[in-house]
C-alpha cells in the first residue's frame, strides 16, 4: 500500500531529537504551558516575523478565540471562501456570527478577491482568507478591501505554514492569523495543537486571557474564557521538528514539481502556483471529471488518495438555515466534485511516486 502520508517515516528520520524532547519534558514536570510552550511560541513568532504567538489546543480553537478576541458575535457577518474545510464556517457560526461565502478561483482554489466587495454588508466585520492546501491567498487586495471597509482580517493559515505571498510569510499579514499543528500538517504535533499570531499587543493579551478562563491573574476571571492551552509535550515535539520545516517544505515542492512534470500530459489537471506565491503543498491536489473512477482504480492498485473536501461548506447541513443552495458557488462546487489528493509527504520514496504516476497514466490510457 502506498500511503497518502506516512507519519512514522518522519518520526524515524529524527527519532533521537523527538525522543529527547519528550523525555526532557517528562522529567521537567511542566505539562501545561510553561517554558517549552514559551520557547516554541518565540520560535514561530520569529519565523513569521510577528511580535506575538499564543499556543492553543487546536487550530479550530485558534479560529474561535480569534473571532472572540475581535468581538465578533451575534448579528455579525464574516466573509469566507466557499471552498474550505468546514471549520472555517463552523467557527464563525459557533460564536453566533454568520458566514458569508464567496466563490474561489478555479485554479488556485483561493478566495476570488474580485467577488469580495459585493459580499460586504453593514453587518460585515471580518474577512477570513484561507491559504488552502499550502497556496497563499492574494493578500494585498484583501487587505485593501478590509482597510476601505474597516474590516478585520483573520488569516486561516492552518495549511500554509512556510508559504509566501510576494516574498513574505503567510500568517504575517492579517490582524491575527490562526495555525494548526494537527499531525498531518507540514509541521505536525503528536496530537491536536494550534496557535494564533499577531502584531497587536492588546489582541495578544486578550488571547492569553481567553485561552485560560479569562484570567490575567490566576483564578481571577475577568471574562468568560476557555480552556485551550498548548500542551508542553506537544510544544517540545514541535520545537524539535521546527528546524526541519523549511527543508521538509522544499522537499514537498520538489516532489510536487516532479509530479507536475510527469503528470502534465496524463489527462489529469495538476495544481498551479501563482507568480506572486510560494506553495508549500500541504496537499498535492489534482482534479478530474472522472475522479471517482480514478480513485477506485488507484485503490485497486494499492494507492491511497483522499477527497478534500467532498461537500463545500455552504451545502453542509449546519448551513442550510443560511439559505444557500446548489449552484450558488459553481467553482467551489465543481472543485468539490473533481478534486482529490495524491500521496505527497517529504519522505515519499521516488519509486512509490513513480508508481503513482504510472497508475494514473494507465487509467487514462485505458
Amino acid at each position: 500500500m502506498i500511503s497518502l502520508v506516512d507519519l512514522t517515516a518522519q518520526y524515524h528520520s529524527i527519532k533521537e531529537e523527538i525522543d529527547s524532547a519528550v523525555l526532557s519534558t517528562l522529567e521537567s514536570g511542566h505539562f501545561i504551558l510553561g517554558p517549552q510552550v514559551v520557547k516554541f511560541e518565540e520560535s514561530i513568532a520569529v519565523y513569521l516575523g510577528v511580535k506575538h504567538a499564543i499556543g492553543l489546543a487546536s487550530g479550530t480553537d485558534a479560529l474561535v478565540l480569534a473571532l472572540r478576541a475581535l468581538n465578533i458575535g451575534t448579528g455579525d457577518e464574516v466573509i469566507i471562501p466557499a471552498y474550505t474545510f468546514f471549520a472555517t464556517a463552523g467557527t464563525v457560526m459557533s460564536v453566533g456570527a454568520q458566514p458569508v461565502f464567496v466563490d474561489v478561483d478555479p485554479q488556485s482554489y483561493q478566495i476570488d478577491v474580485s467577488k469580495i466587495r459585493s459580499a460586504i454588508t453593514p453587518k460585515t466585520k471580518a474577512i477570513i482568507p484561507v491559504h488552502l492546501y499550502g497556496h497563499p491567498a492574494e493578500m494585498n487586495p484583501i487587505l485593501e478591501i478590509a482597510r476601505e471597509n474597516n474590516l478585520k482580517v483573520i488569516e486561516d493559515n492552518a495549511q500554509g505554514l512556510g508559504a509566501e505571498y510576494l516574498g513574505k510569510k503567510t500568517g504575517s499579514f492579517g490582524d491575527i492569523a490562526c495555525l494548526s499543528f494537527f499531525p498531518t500538517k507540514n509541521l505536525g504535533a503528536f496530537g491536536d495543537a494550534g496557535m494564533v499570531v499577531t502584531n497587536d499587543p492588546l489582541l495578544a493579551e486578550r488571547m492569553r486571557m481567553l485561552r485560560t478562563h479569562g484570567w490575567k491573574k490566576k483564578y481571577y476571571s475577568e471574562e468568560v474564557g476557555y480552556n485551550s492551552r498548548l500542551d508542553a509535550l506537544q510544544a517540545a515535539i514541535l520545537q524539535a521538528k521546527f528546524p526541519h520545516l523549511d527543508s521538509w517544505n522544499e522537499k514537498r515542492r520538489e516532489l510536487a514539481q516532479r509530479y507536475n512534470e510527469k503528470l502534465g500530459s496524463s489527462g489529469i489537471v495538476i495544481p498551479v502556483e501563482r507568480e506572486w506565491g510560494k506553495h508549500v503543498y500541504h496537499l498535492y491536489i489534482v482534479r478530474s471529471e472522472k475522479r471517482d473512477a480514478l480513485q477506485a482504480f488507484l485503490k485497486q492498485k494499492g494507492i491511497a488518495s483522499e477527497v478534500y473536501y467532498p461537500l463545500p461548506p455552504h451545502l453542509a447541513t449546519p448551513c442550510r438555515k443560511l439559505g444557500y443552495k446548489e449552484g450558488d458557488f459553481p467553482h467551489a462546487e465543481k472543485a468539490s466534485r473533481e478534486t482529490f489528493a495524491l500521496p505527497l509527504y517529504p519522505e515519499l520514496p521516488l519509486s512509490q511516486q513513480d508508481e503513482v504516476v504510472d497508475t494514473v497514466k494507465e487509467f487514462f490510457e485505458k
